[in-house]
């Protein structure tokens, strides 16, 4: 049997089967709420942007254009929840970056070297701690436009069309908006690494 797409489960929703939506909804919760997670900091907002999302899909289902990708449309709402949460609050992002770094040469390494996951073993885990910390430190003083296409390409490794679509810029944009960002968290990582060095 044929996996159905999510075009298909939210046309079949439209026409009165709500076995479809129930569907649409288990296949995207868990990665929708990651998502909305990196952007909140907050488990229990990150939980209600998330019912929020599919509400709006509920009510906005019939405006869905059906020729157009479902994921990257569900995504757009979700990140508008996320940033109209954030406005709410009136505070700084607290970005859960729970990647894990490489060796200890740690500073000619690519950006994806430091987000990427790895194994360590069990005397590393306080050095693995020290760095997440600062990775987290660094993302949280992140411009929102940086760290969101970051969390948009490197957890949920949406194509570049796709980020464009969910942040609503040209793809020109995402290119640029992307290298800025590798740019200013390998600069903001040096500068880390060294004030640690030296305070040692």
């Amino acid at each position: 049997m044929n996996t159905p797409r999510d075009e298909q489960l939210l046309q079949e929703y439209l026409e009165g089967k709500v076995a479809s939506f129930e569907l649409l909804v288990r296949r995207h919760t868990q990665e929708l709420f990651q998502f909305v997670l990196r952007f909140t900091g907050d488990s229990v907002a990150a939980e209600d942007v998330v019912q929020e999302t599919f509400l709006q899909v509920h009510h906005s289902g019939a405006q869905f254009d059906p020729t157009r990708r479902f994921k990257p449309w569900l995504f757009t709402i979700a990140a508008n929840k996320a940033r109209d949460y954030l406005r709410r609050v009136s505070r700084r992002r607290e970005v859960p970056f729970e990647a894990q770094v490489g060796g200890e040469k740690e500073i000619g390494q690519r950006f994806i070297d430091l987000l990427s996951g790895s194994d360590v073993l069990p005397q590393e885990d306080l050095l693995l701690d020290e760095k997440r910390r600062m990775v987290k430190g660094i993302m949280e003083a992140m411009p929102e436009k940086l760290a969101e296409v970051l969390i948009l390409a490197y957890y949920h490794r949406f194509p570049y069309k796709d980020i464009a679509e969910v942040i609503g810029v040209p793809l020109g944009t995402v290119k640029s908006r992307l290298h800025a960002a590798i740019v200013h968290f390998g600069q903001r990582y040096r500068e880390v690494v060294a004030q640690h060095a030296k305070g040692d």
